[in-house]
């Protein structure tokens, strides 16, 4: 699949790390460094407009290793870019660590995964079919 993008960054188009990755990283478009306080959370421009083709949605998820690493994760996970949006792709970043953590531009902070998605139609009815699960949730099939 082609996607139109407009790159105002710096940096090279996101890219997948490995021949079967489903996400493409996002890197971070900034003039200079920004820091996270512990708890503080902040929107990262990527320099990156996409226009998406009707029934896809680019989501926006965290990157494993600065979760895991450094406590820093996507606020909104996973955000969600729709189809007909086309103002700059931004990531919403927190930090859930007790230490400052530095964003550096250029710093691969997010990873994108172009998802195909459904659009519904609601059917209001008086009742729902029955299932042996029923109304249980929340940890209500156990723990086995």
């Amino acid at each position: 699949m082609k996607v139109k993008v407009i790159n105002q960054s710096k940096h090279p188009l996101p890219a997948y790390q490995t021949p079967l990755s489903a996400g493409l990283d996002l890197r971070a478009n900034l003039e200079e460094s920004v820091t996270l306080s512990p708890l503080e959370r902040k929107l990262i421009g990527t320099g990156l407009f996409i226009e998406l083709p009707e029934g896809y949605e680019a989501q926006i998820r965290p990157r494993s290793g600065l979760a895991f690493k450094h406590g820093l994760t996507v606020l909104n996970t996973p955000g969600t870019v729709d189809a007909d949006y086309r103002g700059e792709v931004k990531v919403l970043l927190v930090n859930l660590s007790n230490e400052s953590f530095e964003v550096k531009d250029g710093e691969r902070i997010a990873q994108m995964v172009i998802a195909r998605h459904e659009q519904i139609h609601w059917d209001e009815v008086e009742v729902l079919s029955d299932t042996e699960r029923g109304a249980g949730g929340y940890g209500s099939t156990g723990k086995s």
